[in-house]
């Protein structure tokens, strides 16, 4: 069997970094890539150090000649890249009266365009292999909306349509395309903004969830490692909640 080279953006930390993790204890080989090229290559190097194979990355994925040097990079030392994980993006916390052009555009530009950016640089890859798998991990303010994240939950709701569309454009060279709306998911950069700006806490949260407590990254991973694998070959177009069944009426 042939191993798989993935590449996994914004896996510096969180929910990225344990998608990376998971993906490489499954034999998958990883692109580790991060606006920080040097906490990227610490990742990287847990990966190697347990094991698996890895290369620490640094790329803007809104700028698609970084992410094209990259992937160049990753090419060189793995072979084709027939699976990413679309994690890397921002979630600033503003007032919609507060809103400017420039903080609407930033946030369009990382959340929306960088995803459109790098699925379409490595789509290549996949299409060649005839087989490929994306997940985007978007947000559950993408479906349940957040009064301070307007600008924020739009984007991640245009990557929600991006996957459904892409889906029915992509499946006829066995690529799937799915996507991961995390749901309060703790030990994350976003999950530390969003505590600073609430007026609950994450007790009060994993009170209201159905489970009885909050997410952690590795939750996403699991859920990522299924849709990447060849079991999840008939599932595309999806949204997979991994929200502990917290419901937004």
């Amino acid at each position: 069997m042939t191993t798989k080279t993935a590449l996994v953006t914004g896996a510096a930390a969180g929910i990225g970094r344990a998608c990376a993790l998971r993906l490489a204890k499954d034999g998958i080989n990883i692109g580790v890539l991060d606006l920080d090229q040097s906490k990227a290559q610490v990742v990287a190097d847990e990966i190697v150090a347990a094991g698996g194979k890895a290369v620490g990355l640094g790329g803007n994925i809104a700028d698609r000649a970084s992410i094209e040097a990259a992937v160049g990079q990753l090419r060189e030392a793995f072979g084709p890249v027939t699976i990413v994980v679309n994690n890397a993006g921002i979630a600033p916390f503003i007032p919609f009266e507060e809103l400017t052009d420039a903080d609407w555009d930033k946030v369009f530009e990382i959340n929306t365009k960088g995803t459109f950016i790098v699925t379409q640089t490595v789509l290549p890859d996949m299409k060649a292999a005839g087989w490929g798998r994306v997940v985007n991990i978007s947000s559950s303010s993408a479906i349940g909306g957040s009064y301070q994240q307007v600008a924020y939950s739009a984007s991640k709701g245009a990557v929600v349509s991006m996957t459904r569309s892409l889906a029915q454009a992509v499946g006829q060279y066995g690529i799937t395309v799915n996507n991961i709306p995390p749901g309060s998911v703790m030990g994350t950069v976003m999950a530390d903004a969003a505590n600073a700006n609430a007026n609950f806490s994450a007790e009060q949260i994993a009170r209201a969830i159905p489970v009885r407590r909050t997410g952690v990254p590795e939750d996403i991973a699991g859920a990522c490692a299924y849709l990447v694998s060849d079991e999840a070959g008939y599932v595309t177009g999806q949204t997979i909640n991994v929200n502990g069944g917290r419901l937004v009426s």
